[in-house]
Parts: C-alpha cells; structure tokens; sequence
C-alpha cells in the first residue's frame, strides 16, 4: 500500500478512521495492538561488558599473566619482591581500565536522543473532539493537527492542508522546507508532498494528518534499528596493538622456555630455572606500554580538542591516521546551511523583482529575526538588501504542490498589483510581457525562448530558481487573484553556498592521498554545483541517485566506486552505509561526515565517523567517534594531521619502551649463563617500567606532525606499528648499548670494592646493592639519551631542536628526580633494594648516553641519504 497515493477518503478507509477521528475504545485496542508510539532501544552491549573488555584485550590478558607469575614465583620463593611487583601490575591493569573506560564512556544515546525528539503532547480529535494527550499514546488512525512550531509525533498522511510547510532536515540532512497538500502523490515516500514525518517540525500553517506508523515503524524508527544492529569496525590500532602484544608475548615466552633449558643443560635445579624463566618472562614484558599508550591517545585528543576536533573513542586518533577516503555530507559540512540568493538576472532594473520577493512572501519578522521557510526567508533577506518596496497585502493564494507557485495582491504606493512567485514551468507561461527600460513590451516567441534558455542555464550550474513575475490591476478583484497576462520581473537563483575554507581542505586532502566523496540527500545537479565550485570534481560528474543505488548489483557499484568525479545523490540511509560497508569490505578505512539523524548509520559503521558539533543532530554527534566543533571541514584536514602523527608518536615510545626491556633482559641472562650475582633486581626492572620510562615515553607521544606528514599518501593496511626495521633499532641497537651501559657500571662497582668471580655476595651486602643500583642508573642514563633519539627514526635531534618539546626535557627532568629518589633517599632505597653510589659512577656512564646518541645520528644520517636516492631514482 503507497499511503501517498491515496485519495481523501480512501486514507480514513484504509486506515480504519474518520474526520472525526477514531474513538476512545478504539484508541485502547490499537494501542494494545502497535504499543506505545515511541522509539525502543535495540540492545546492544551491556555497559558491564564493555567494561570487562577493558580487562579482557590481549595486551591486559598478557599483564595477568605476568602478575600471577610474579604471585607464584612469591608464593615458591618469598621475599625476592615478586609480590610487590604483582601487585604494581594488577594496579595498572585496574588504574588503565577505568581511565580508558571513562575516556571512552559514551552511552549509546542515539535512541535517547532520538525518542527526544518527539513531542511530549499531542493534538488530535478523537470521537469527533479536540483532545491534548501524550505523544506515547498516539496510534495509527489517529486524526491529528498539527500547527506552527509542533513537532510531528508520528509518520502521518495529511488530509488537510492550510499552507502547512514542514522542514524535514532533522530527517534528510537536507535545509529545504516542503509545503504538504492533501492531495494524492504518486512519488516515493520521502519526496511526497503530501506525508508529515516524525521528529519534523512544521514551520508554517496548520493541517490535519492521520497517523500510519508510529514508534518504530517510523522513518525515525527505521534508522533507529538501522543504527542499534550496526557493527563498528574494529579500530586499526586496536589491530596493531594486539599484533605488537602478541609478538611481545611470543618472545618473552620462547626467552623464559629457551633459558629454562639452557639452564637444565649447565646444571641448574628444576626450581631455580622455572623461577628464572619467571623472572626472564617478566623483564621481556614492557608493564608500561598499556598505560603509556592509553594516555598517549588522550593527549592527542586534546591536542585534537584545541583543533576544534573533539574526541570521543580514543581509537578513533590514531584510526584517523589511516584514513584514504572521506564519505562526507553536503548540506551543513560542505556549505554553510543557509540558504543564499546567489544570483539575478531580470531584463529591467531589479526593483520590482525585489519587491515581489519581498511581499509575496510568508517570512514572519520578530525581535528574535526572520521565522519562516528558508527559501522565502533568503528572498526576503535580498529583497530588504536590494530595496523592495513594502506595501499592504490584501489577499493570498496559498503555494500548493500542483500550481507550483504563490499569489499575493497587494497595494503598493496607491497602486493595486498581483505579485506571483513559483517555479519557472508554471510561472513562465503565464507572463505576456516583461519590463525593459523602465517600459513593458510585450513577449514574443523569441524573447520566450531567450527567457526559458535562461531559466535552464541556471537551473543546470545547480541553482534553485524562483521565478518573479506581476499584474497591476485597476481594481480589487472579488473572486481569486488572478494570474495571468503577467510581466515577467526576474529569476533569482537561491543556493546554499560552500565555506570558503573547503576548497583549500580538499587540495590538503588531495595532496595526501585521500580521495573524497559526496553523499548527500540532496539532487544531482545541486550537488554537482557545489562540488565543482569548491574543486572536488574537475571533469564531468558522474552521479550515482539512491534508487539506481539501490538497484545496482555490489560489482557494478564497486566499479562505479573506482571513478573519479563521483557524486551519490538522493541517498537514503541504507543507501550510505551500503555504499560505506563496500568501500570497507574493498580495504578502505573510510572516514564519514555528516550532521542528519539520516547519517547515523553510516557514521557508526565507518572507521571513523565525524559529526558536525553546530549544526549536527545530537543523534549524529552520538553515533560519531569525533566532533567537529567548528562544523569547519578543514577541521578534518587537521585531524588527520595529529592521527597520523599519533601514529609515529605511538610508533617512537615503543621503540623507547622495548629498548629498556633488552636491558633488563640481559641481565638475568648473564645471571644464569655466568652465575654472577642478580644485577638487576624485579623491583628495580619496575622501578624502569613504572617509573623513569613513563613520563619520557608520554612526552614522545606528544610530538608535533613533521612538515611534510601531510605530503604522503595513507599508511599502507600492511605496514604495522612493529616493523622489523623497529625492532632491529630497539632490540639489538639501543637495547644492547643500554645493555652494555648497565653491565658495564655494575661491574666497574663490583671491581671498585674488591669483587672477584670466585666471591659469593649476599642480597643484602651494601657492594651488592650498590653494584645493582649501579646497573639501574646505567639503564636510566642511556634512556635519557634514547628519549632524545627516538623523537624521530630519521630525522636528526639538532635539526629538531633538542629544546623544541617541552614535554620531553619535562620528562628527562622527572626521571632525573625519580632516579635520585630510588638511588639517594632511604625510603628509595628500602622500596627499591637499592643503595647510594658515588660521582665516579655517574661520570663512568656520561660517555655510554653520549655515543649512543652520537651512534644514532650515524645511522640516521645513512637512513636519510638513503630515502633521497630513492626518491632521486624515482624521479628520474
């Protein structure tokens, strides 16, 4: 059944009601037949689940299993610190969790939202009276009025119309006011001109409307189910998170395994070398990265924050990074959301043109501004501009679907006119004449012609053309105004125009490597226009409209996806996250835009969705992972900026964190190969981990996006945040010469005060302690000069600028004050089994720090020149 089409009387039939209504018993049953008329949660992930996750993902999963390690070496072995060091771990497990929870907390509040947007009460007749009742209790047969400024509570066929004129934007996305008659339409739902939706506002005039759908068999309710049942993506750095985690535990596991057996062969007991291979899985596993990593994205959401882009998953920062393609919306991203008279042409002085559009017009001017349909409110707003008389109206034939056009009569100084305004093919042909030079002459078929060749070529550069035209009268008629032998006054040509800032976004946007698609509700032509005048397309458009969408086989819209120039018009939800889940399943890690309750799906659906803060839905800003708070599309530009240098920054402190952990590894190595005393103990290896790492790890994370980070295409799907060449440079580079550093301090104290292979040293001798602070104070020591290092895997410290981040001599002096704490006061020493050690010490180690950051830019140098002859080759 197409509600639409149906006559006056076949809609009370169909839908088993009257112009009086229906009655109170009827309302009962129905009621009890459809439910309440409201928007009911789809259920989705309890919130208990989601935060159990925070304990359940596989770099956590690895924490526990370190943290009941250390219990059971504790529970085997008392009084080595494992407890301590358990404890420490469950703690960051617990503390990352909750803040990552918190961080990410968003209540899936586009239902909530939703059901807000309906009115709380209702007018309808029932049994032939007017009643007020709840917006819950509406069902369908219900006769209902609707009257300026109400919220329609149901989808609902209008059956009497007295200009009622409703915006559907909260609906389509898309500005344009629509008047609704109660005539039958034969076009589809959401173009009809004749159907009130739910959650629409009716800006002008009044009308009676019987419901035919309610809660969720609305158009509201659809995209509610559409929303609730989509399944996000999972975030590319949740991928490579879990890929480094899984790589991490592979190694600290094949470690622990491979020295329990080297220690079987040179003849140690079974205990010994299971509470070794603990310790060995311990110092390989870096406790600090989850934290790290966590916070590391909160920072770049807030630097994202001052960028007028606000972050709600903490994913989504560095899932923009790998952005290639932008699905974005037209109506409020792209253009400004206010409809402009951007053109005129008239062939007289446009004064009696401006004053048509001036008074045949229903805009209502309070103190407050311009009330009204955003077409007629742009009309007025050029009219006043350009000088249109006033005068007094007299009379009004309503604009109605049909005729296509509006009719005032007015007295304008003294004078009787008919004023008219409407579309070009029902206006047009009622004009006889048209002004010239101040004179009226009378139209011939060439001038006719010349007048609709006009009207063509605006209408195709995708304006939306009113048509001006008047009579004057020598009398005040008694029946209708009339409306023919008119005088042609002009064509204004409305458009809403694009921000000024998004042509310079797309060349951004172009320049690396991300391609950009209009989606929009709106028509072919408009958008075309739009897309042209700010450079998204440069040759013919190949427009793709909702139903050839929806028709067209997944190979055929695939092939149509590779095009340049394209363009998606008349799309209807489902159309978008069709369109949003190919260019997904095709390897894209597409970014979607949009402001419309119409987006939500798609922006849930999308790697990343971003919704316009302004003007945006509050369904579409929950439904996104990022608002724009500015509504700015460069906005996105900037983003994608700080995602992709998340991405790098990610990339540099794991680079720093891993480094730390081959120096606590080898330790414990020499320990079982050498049979030297422990030099480093588990609590100082979590003094490193939890302690001097974190805060210069956190500062890398603040890095700023190299210059030319917008000149590269997307990072390739195939290239992870643990690359071999990562490894090499953390494992056996740095890590080794933090490595050597550290031995080597602990020997040179252990030979300072008479230690020779043959003596045995207890834990609790003070050469012992002193010798293992010696080793930890190596490790922090070269860090401080790795934390230097891995700002960049290429770029030299001296072109950077040793003092150009703040964050990262804020860092060094944190570990600096950390170190002094652990290494010279007593309760540092008590928690940490370690004991003061002298200048001789500090100054034996200033050399390591200094050539491992000499050493680094040796290798960076040869990494440099390397990069310019490839791109000298490439160029020739």
């Amino acid at each position: 059944m197409k509600i639409q089409a149906l006559s006056h009387d076949d809609v009370f039939s169909t839908l088993l009601s009257t112009p009086n209504g229906i009655s109170a018993e009827d309302a009962l049953s129905r009621r009890a037949e459809y439910g309440l008329n409201e928007i009911k949660e789809v259920h989705g992930r309890p919130m208990i689940f989601r935060l159990a996750a925070q304990f359940t993902h596989f770099l956590a999963l690895l924490l526990w299993f370190a943290a009941a390690l250390c219990f059971l070496s504790e529970f085997l072995h008392p009084g080595e610190g494992m407890l301590r060091l358990g404890i420490a771990i469950l703690a960051v497990i617990f503390i990352n969790a909750i803040f990552t929870f918190i961080q990410e907390y968003r209540t899936e509040k586009a239902i909530e939202e939703l059901r807000k947007m309906l009115p709380t009460k209702v007018a309808v007749i029932r049994g032939g009276g007017e009643l007020e009742i709840d917006a819950t209790e509406i069902v369908p047969g219900d006769l209902v009025l609707l009257r300026e400024g109400d919220k329609v509570p149901a989808d609902a066929r209008v059956v009497a119309s007295s200009r009622l004129t409703v915006n559907n934007a909260p609906l389509t996305g898309e500005s344009d006011s629509r008047m609704l008659s109660a005539e039958p339409s034969d076009k589809e739902l959401l173009d009809s001109t004749n159907l009130a939706f739910a959650g629409t506002l009716v800006v002008s005039g009044s009308g009676q409307a019987v419901v035919y759908a309610t809660g969720m068999a609305t158009e509201f309710g659809k995209i509610a189910q559409i929303t609730g049942k989509v399944v996000e993506e999972v975030s590319p750095l949740h991928i490579e998170i879990t890929r480094v985690s899984r790589i991490v535990a592979v190694i600290a596991v094949s470690c622990g395994a491979g020295f329990f057996l080297i220690g079987s062969l040179v003849g140690h007991g079974f205990w010994a070398n299971f509470l070794f291979a603990i310790g060995i899985i311990i110092a390989t596993v870096p406790e600090g990265l989850l934290p790290t990593v966590t916070l590391a994205l909160a920072m770049g959401s807030k630097r994202m924050a001052s960028r007028n882009a606000l972050v709600k998953n903490l994913s989504a920062v560095a899932a923009l990074g790998t952005v290639d393609l932008i699905c974005t919306d037209k109506t409020g991203t792209l253009t400004r959301n206010v409809m402009t008279v951007k053109d005129f042409w008239g062939t007289d002085s446009p004064a009696m043109a401006c004053t048509v559009a001036r008074l045949c017009n229903n805009v209502t001017v309070t103190a407050d501004g311009i009330k009204g349909d955003p077409t007629e409110t742009a009309l007025y707003n050029y009219a006043v501009e350009q000088g249109g008389a006033s005068g007094e109206r007299l009379g009004e034939t309503p604009f109605d679907a049909e005729r296509k056009r509006m009719a005032t009569l007015h007295r304008i100084d003294g004078k009787l006119f008919a004023l008219i305004k409407g579309a070009g093919e029902t206006v047009l042909p009622l004009c006889t004449s048209q002004g010239k030079d101040g004179a009226v002459v009378s139209l011939d078929s060439t001038m006719t012609a010349a007048l609709q060749a006009q009207l063509q070529t605006m209408a195709s550069a995708g304006l939306r053309v009113i048509t001006l035209a008047f009579r004057e009268l020598a009398e005040q008629p008694t029946g209708d105004i009339p409306e023919e032998g008119l005088v042609f006054a002009g064509f204004m040509g409305l458009l809403d125009p694009p921000r000024p800032e998004v042509s310079q976004a797309l060349k951004e946007c172009h320049n690396a490597g991300i391609k950009v698609i209009m989606i929009t509700g709106d028509a072919g032509p408009t958008a075309a226009a739009i897309a042209r005048d700010i450079g998204m397309i440069t040759g013919d458009p190949v427009i793709i409209e909702g139903h050839q969408c929806a028709d067209m086989p997944d190979e055929q819209l695939r092939a149509e996806l590779k095009k340049d120039n394209l363009i998606f018009a008349r799309m209807s939800p489902q159309n978008k996250m069709h369109v949003v889940s190919l260019l997904i399943e095709d390897g894209h890690r597409v970014a979607v835009t949009g402001d419309g309750v119409n987006d939500a799906p798609a922006l849930k659906k999308a790697h990343v969705g971003i919704a316009m803060g302004l003007v945006g839905t509050s369904v579409a800003r929950e439904a996104a992972d990022i608002v724009l708070l500015d509504d700015n599309f460069a906005s996105i530009v900037h983003a994608i900026e700080e995602g992709r240098a998340v991405f790098e920054n990610i990339r540099s402190f794991i680079t720093y964190i891993f480094a730390s952990n081959v120096a606590e590894l080898i330790p414990y190595i020499g320990y079982i190969l050498f049979e030297i005393p422990l030099p480093l103990t588990i609590m100082q290896i979590l003094a490193v981990d939890l302690g001097t790492d974190m805060f210069p790890a956190l500062a890398l994370g603040s890095e700023k996006p190299a210059p030319d980070i917008m000149q590269k295409p997307p990072r390739p799907r195939s290239e992870h945040l643990l690359t071999g060449s990562v490894m090499l440079r953390s494992f056996l580079y740095l890590g080794m010469w933090e490595a050597v550093a550290g031995m080597s301090a602990y020997f040179y104290v252990l030979y300072s005060g008479g230690w020779s292979w043959s003596l045995t040293l207890p834990h609790t001798s003070a050469l012992y302690l002193q010798a293992t602070t010696a080793c930890l104070a190596g490790i922090i020591a070269t860090q401080i000069a790795n934390v230097f290092a891995c700002r960049s895997a290429n770029v030299s410290i001296f072109t950077l600028g040793i003092f150009s981040n703040k964050l990262v001599l804020a860092g060094v002096a944190s570990e600096l004050i950390l170190a002094a704490f652990i290494i010279y006061t007593p309760l540092g020493n008590s928690l940490f089994a370690s004991a003061p050690i002298g200048a001789d010490v500090l100054l034996f180690l200033i050399p390591f720090a200094i050539l491992l950051l000499g050493f680094d830019e040796i290798r960076k140098y040869f990494v440099r020149r390397t990069i310019d002859q490839q791109i000298s080759k490439a160029a020739v």
